[in-house]
């Protein structure tokens, strides 16, 4: 038997990650983009690892999709039960859509007294819109300057991360969003509340009337801004007096990541008139859905006629409790709160040593560590940001960045993330920053 060389081992398998790259180029399109200079090419994962073709692992410090780590026993068995079962869409009557609907509807009480499923979190805030405009009989709509909240046509329109040539919408009006790094202490909510005020009167220049203000309610796309807790209530105060709603966009947030409270919006003491949920609520699954006030969505249900074949399906509703069983059951949202605070000292004991660390803020597991050529004019390091990522991604560490200069890295792993995880990640980034 011919021995084949490690490195010779390597080349083959980038050559063959080349061909797949040209051959998803050819079939998928050129609209998809991929992370990383050199692309990975994965294969498996468990937990909190990701193992790419050759089995090598890679500590997966940025999936907020698999809360629960990837391929989780109990949801893979929830799923494999029910798929064997029955799956069929909500006009029939079935049990587990209910269970879930109730077990959810729990962890917000007081406030939403019904669900409505989706796929993804772009149609749940699609759907969220499109209550709030029946609700309030307004179009407008506010969100944060760099705002994401999905893909759909009214949704891209209102995510100007998407890019410049993703036009807005033309009652869509974006607000800086918080930075509490260059804010001075107590000025953060204010801050927010006066351009919301701002965007408000701008809307009734143009003869429109504010809808909704929704926000990501830890500002994942805008650089990761989570402190002071606290900080949206003014803000929330403005749109209601307003005669507009509140739509707390917890995809990116939500299911116990901030270690703290089940649901983001929870750490600032707000009331939220719509709730959106996406991701995380399936560990990989598509599962997501909005909460509404009853009062809220009865214009949109009395008007309307809404159906989603695969939304609220038994086999997404039993993945969905299943993963809401299990964050409760493990303590996930406490080991959270346990491990991120952990984490956050031992980044900040870096920044110590390496001038381009900047800032290091969040909540639970969802970190940002801000990165500047310069700490006293704090401009954003973009170039140094991608160079860190891939410079991880080469120590077999995954994160990515965030916000409008993506100069922050955006540092979000499966909630089950160990002190011994968090310290490979420092190790890992220390070294990467060395080298630069």
């Amino acid at each position: 038997m011919t021995m084949t060389h490690s490195g010779d081992g390597a080349a083959q398998a980038a050559a063959n990650t080349e061909a797949l790259i040209a051959r998803r180029r050819q079939l998928l399109g050129p609209a998809y983009r991929l992370f990383y200079d050199q692309p990975l090419h994965l294969v498996r994962g468990e937990g909190v690892w990701l193992y790419d073709a050759q089995g090598k692992p890679y500590l997966d410090a940025y999936n907020n999709v698999v809360p629960l780590g990837h391929c989780h026993p109990a949801v893979v068995e929830a799923i494999a039960r029910q798929a064997s079962t029955l799956n069929t869409h909500t006009r029939y009557v079935h049990e587990t859509v209910l269970d879930y609907a109730e077990a959810l509807l729990a962890t917000y009480a007081p406030g939403p007294g019904h669900v409505m499923f989706t796929c993804t979190g772009s149609e749940a805030n699609d759907l969220a819109l499109r209550i709030a405009q029946a609700h309030t009989g307004a179009a407008g709509l506010i969100v944060t300057r760099h705002a994401y909240h999905g893909v759909t046509l009214s949704i891209a329109q209102a995510s100007p991360s998407l890019g410049r040539y993703v036009t807005l919408g033309p009652a869509v009006r974006t607000v800086a969003a918080p930075d509490s790094y260059r804010q001075a202490p107590g000025e953060t909510g204010p801050a927010l509340a006066r351009a919301v005020r701002e965007a408000i009167a701008d809307l009734a220049r143009h003869g429109l009337r504010p809808a909704a203000l929704m926000v990501d309610t830890i500002f994942s796309s805008d650089g990761v801004q989570a402190g002071p807790a606290g900080f949206l209530r003014e803000a929330v105060d403005a749109i209601h007096e307003a005669g507009g709603l509140f739509i707390a966009d917890e995809v990116q947030a939500g299911m116990g990541r901030t270690g703290e409270t089940l649901w983001g919006y929870m750490r600032h003491g707000v009331a939220p008139d719509l709730i959106t949920m996406g991701k995380p609520l399936g560990n990989g699954h598509p599962v997501a859905g909005v909460a509404a006030r009853p009062q809220v969505l009865e214009a949109f249900g009395r008007n309307s006629r809404y159906f989603n074949t695969f939304g609220g399906n038994p086999v997404s509703a039993a993945a969905g409790l299943a993963v809401l069983r299990t964050v409760q059951q493990e303590g996930l949202m406490q080991n959270a709160g346990r491990v991120g605070a952990y984490l956050r000292e031992r980044l900040q004991g870096l920044a110590a040593r390496h001038d381009l660390i900047g800032d290091v803020r969040g909540a639970g597991l969802f970190i940002g560590v801000e990165l500047v050529r310069d700490r006293a004019t704090r401009e954003p390091a973009t170039e140094q940001a991608a160079r860190v990522v891939n410079g991880l991604r080469d120590r077999q560490v995954l994160i990515s960045s965030a916000g409008e200069h993506a100069n922050t890295l955006k540092i979000r792993p499966p909630l089950p993330f160990s002190t011994a995880d968090a310290d490979r990640l420092v190790a890992a980034l220390d070294e990467t920053l060395a080298a630069l």
